[in-house]
């Protein structure tokens, strides 16, 4: 498992519940801004009225020929007279409501104030107003929610990956465990397999022998996932043309005697004889892998189809057992996986299987039933294959 790209996703998916969890209240807290916005602001214009009617009043004192009419930025200003017709206005905005008082209309407000008669003038009413505009209320609820999101997402990541150490610890140990062990396999099995060939030399053959030979065989599965777990990490995989209906010939061949044990018949057939460049120790794993994994999971006296022909895509390779099936489909590329656990194995060769095939971009279509059986379905595109 991937303890990175696991922390990551769950990380996100919790952020993003906390995320949806907070909507409402955010929504609450920014409703109750915008009226404490409205508030203030029908504060200043109270307090710009203020204003307005105090430069009018000095005015009034100094005796002066003109009078400047008090200008805002932010505000626009306005005497009218009893008809609420304009006197002088800097309003260019309609209003549809003249009564004393704070007003709202759309995303305008105005404030209009009762002036004494033939005061200022010969003014009426003072109004002013200005553009309501809750940007800044927008940008503090998101400034809030962002800072949540982040601080969230950051605590839930360094959490998960503290709680999955524990189990990246645990496969840690077992890849030091297969690799070490790599030496120890090797040549007990190597010494096996040579007798039992010269002995086969010597005298005939007997299903005792047949036995041990099966047994080496998938012994020898076993040790190159282990190997391959460790060429893996220097990389070292050479590329060569492979005629692909010959090499999966040779690896059924290979297979008949371990699908003999449990009287399992392997039908091979080859529709398309393509050419791949491709790593011959990767093609092994993927072809090998699956095909152990049917035989181990086939019942007896049944057969195993593998067909390889040309689809619009590409060439499609599958495997079809008659077996348990499958309950957990996505499960069995996880490593150390094993659904079946009295079947043995390390739940390692389909995590391998399927790291090569996303490398290389080959699709792989897994149907299942569980009692009746499996099929494995490889899409191996043009674009990887030598078609001229």
């Amino acid at each position: 498992m991937n303890d990175t790209k696991y922390a990551i996703k769950n990380a996100f998916l919790y952020t993003m519940f906390i995320a949806i969890v907070l909507l409402m209240p955010l929504y609450l807290y920014m409703i109750y801004m915008k009226n404490v916005y409205e508030i203030k602001n029908e504060l200043m214009l109270k307090q710009n009225a203020r204003t307005i009617i105090h430069n009018m009043e000095e005015f009034g004192h100094r005796n002066e020929p003109t009078f400047n009419f008090p200008r805002f930025q932010l505000f626009q200003a306005g005497l009218y007279d009893s008809h609420f017709e304009p006197i002088f206005t800097l309003i260019h905005e309609p209003m549809e409501t003249f009564s004393p008082g704070y007003h709202k209309q759309n995303a305008y407000i105005y404030y209009i104030m009762p002036l004494p008669e033939h005061r200022y003038f010969n003014a009426n009413y003072l109004i002013i107003g200005n553009q309501l505009s809750y940007i800044s209320v927008y940008q503090k609820v998101a400034l809030i929610l962002l800072s949540i999101v982040i601080v969230v997402f950051v605590l839930s990541l360094f959490f998960l990956r503290r709680f999955a150490l524990p189990f990246k610890r645990v496969n840690e140990k077992l890849d030091g465990f297969i690799k070490d062990s790599m030496h120890e396999i090797n040549t007990p099995l190597s010494i096996i397999n040579v007798n039992i060939d010269l002995f086969n030399r010597k005298n005939p053959e007997n299903k005792y022998l047949r036995r041990i030979k099966a047994a080496t065989k998938t012994l020898s599965n076993i040790y190159n996932d282990m190997d391959y777990l460790i060429r893996e990490e220097k990389k070292a995989f050479e590329m060569e043309p492979i005629q692909l209906d010959e090499y999966l010939r040779e690896r059924v061949e290979y297979f008949y005697e371990v699908a003999a044990m449990k009287n399992i018949y392997i039908d091979l057939q080859i529709k398309y004889h393509p050419v791949m460049t491709y790593s011959i120790i990767k093609l092994q794993r993927i072809i090998d892998n699956t095909l152990s994994n049917a035989i181990k999971y086939s019942h007896e006296n049944t057969t195993i189809a593998v067909m390889m022909e040309e689809v619009d895509k590409g060439c499609l390779l599958s495997f079809a057992d008659q077996g348990v099936g499958i309950a957990e489909p996505k499960m069995i590329f996880e490593r150390y996986y094993r659904e079946k656990s009295e079947k043995g194995g390390f739940g390692i060769g389909l995590n391998i299987v399927k790291k090569i095939i996303d490398e290389a971009g080959i699709e792989l279509q897994v149907t299942s039933t569980v009692g009746e059986g499996s099929c494995f379905s490889y899409l191996i595109p043009y674009s990887i294959l030598d078609t001229h």
